[in-house]
């Protein structure tokens, strides 16, 4: 099949790209590089089509959707502490991008669309593990951001027969994530700061958890998705399974030190993936303890990134505090 993946360059959809090429599809890579990265692609530059462009506006990037089979939707902005700060930019890139993709997908008359959308949606749950069904109330703007994209896919599947469907996706990790930029994911931070010798900053007292998804799996569930017959379904995408953050600092061992709670973010996220189980017979593979070897076999891929403190920690996140507090 002949694929679109926008966002393809980063983290996630750099290795849904190496699936795909392993499955012999045709592939067409749509990314602004705002954090993504060509490096990301070198192991399959040369059999893939990469176009820079910028999705939240239209542009020609529009006409590479003619004769198109499949198109991956991924390009977002994702960390969640900037978009308090930036709600605007998060809108734009999240939500006119999502709009856009999609009327050109309608246009093409595309055969399947898949959205990554985010757990984040459910805010903080009142049922875990938390199924597809659950209530959803975002606390913050790129959560809202993420839900209005997904409300947009359904929309278009049912209005105009787009035959699309939305993941939602858990805490992923693994090789490739952003190494630099805003404050964000939890094993970036700690990795930088083991290199460099510092203690982890861990928020709160540690106890809270997290459905952790290593990043190859999630390539796996998209590819299980695109691949069905299905139509207008949500699906949740994680291990199935929790753990503690201060269980994350004992495995990639090091010292800690403890900063402020953030108010509107949940003490669990668990995501009940039996849906996807059941209806696609996909399955996470990769254990939290192979996905932090394979983290630490590869640590020098931090060693450029900022090495967070309380104190740079409390500046970026002063806007969440005011806010949300």
């Amino acid at each position: 099949m002949k694929v679109i993946v926008t966002g393809g360059a980063g983290f996630i959809g750099s290795h849904v790209v190496d699936l795909l090429v392993a499955e012999g599809h045709s592939v067409l890579v749509l990314d602004n590089f705002c954090t993504g990265r060509r490096s990301n692609l070198s192991c399959v530059k040369d059999q893939i089509e990469i176009v820079e462009c910028n999705i939240a506006e239209k542009g020609a990037w529009w006409n590479y959707f003619e004769k198109v089979d499949w198109v991956i939707h991924i390009a977002a902005l994702a960390d969640i502490v900037p978009s308090v700060r930036k709600p605007e930019i998060y809108f734009k890139s999240n939500v006119v991008g999502t709009f856009n993709v999609l009327e050109a997908s309608k246009v093409a008359g595309i055969k399947r669309f898949i959205y990554t959308a985010s757990s984040s949606c459910y805010g903080i749950p009142d049922i875990y593990p938390t199924p597809e069904t659950a209530p959803v109330c975002p606390m913050y703007p790129y959560a809202l951001t993420k839900l209005l994209g997904e409300q947009l896919v359904m929309h278009w599947a049912r209005i105009y027969k787009i035959p699309a469907n939305s993941v939602r996706l858990f805490n992923v990790y693994g090789p490739r994530s952003r190494s630099i930029g805003t404050y964000g994911a939890v094993f970036g931070i700690f990795l930088a700061q083991k290199l460099a010798g510092k203690p982890f900053t861990i928020v709160g007292d540690g106890t809270q958890t997290r459905d952790f998804t290593y990043v190859t799996d999630v390539a796996r569930a998209i590819y299980s998705v695109l691949r069905s017959d299905k139509k207008g379904e949500i699906y949740n995408v994680g291990s199935g399974k929790r753990l503690s953050v201060n269980r994350i600092a004992d495995l990639i061992e090091g010292e800690r030190i403890f900063i402020p709670k953030r108010p509107g973010e949940p003490d669990c996220t668990w995501a009940d993936i039996s849906k996807i189980k059941t209806e696609l017979r996909w399955d996470p593979l990769i254990t939290i303890n192979e996905g932090i070897g394979e983290l630490l076999k590869n640590i020098d891929y931090w060693e450029n990134a900022p090495v967070w403190d309380p104190d740079s920690i409390a500046e970026a996140t002063k806007d969440w505090f005011k806010y949300l507090g």
